[in-house]
C-alpha cells in the first residue's frame, strides 16, 4: 500500500513564505496547485506544502527527520537561515527548529551523533 504525506503549513504573505521555503528546502516548489499553495516533495510520497491562510498562519508544528543532519543544516546555513534553537535529547537525538516569517516550527531532526 503506498501512502502520500502532505504536510501543511498556513502563512500569511504567499510570495515572502515561498521565498523563505525555497531558502530552506533548498528548491523551488515541484508544484504549485493553484494561486495560493505551493509544494515541496522531500521524498517519494512525501509533501511539505504552504497554503495561504492568514487566519490560521503560525500555528504550524513540523518535523521532517533526516539522515544527513549535519549536512542537510551546514547546507541551509549556506543559504542564510540559521536555527532559532538546536537541542539534543537524552537518548541523543537532534533536533534543530526553524521559524518561518510566521513563526511556524519547521524542526529537522536526526539521530545521535556515531
Amino acid at each position: 500500500m503506498t501512502v502520500d504525506l502532505f504536510a501543511g503549513v498556513p502563512v500569511r504573505d504567499y510570495a515572502a513564505a515561498t521565498a523563505w521555503y525555497e531558502r530552506l528546502l533548498g528548491a523551488e516548489p515541484a508544484f504549485r496547485p493553484n494561486d495560493t499553495e505551493a509544494v515541496w516533495e522531500l521524498a517519494d510520497h512525501r509533501y511539505l506544502y504552504i497554503e495561504l491562510l492568514p487566519e490560521r498562519a503560525g500555528h504550524a508544528l513540523q518535523t521532517i527527520f533526516v539522515g544527513d543532519y549535519d549536512t542537510r543544516l551546514a547546507e541551509i546555513a549556506g543559504r542564510g537561515l540559521e536555527p532559532a534553537t538546536v537541542e539534543t535529547y537524552e537518548n541523543g537525538v537532534r533536533k534543530a527548529i526553524f521559524r518561518d516569517p510566521d513563526g511556524n516550527e519547521i524542526g529537522f531532526g536526526g539521530g545521535p551523533i556515531e
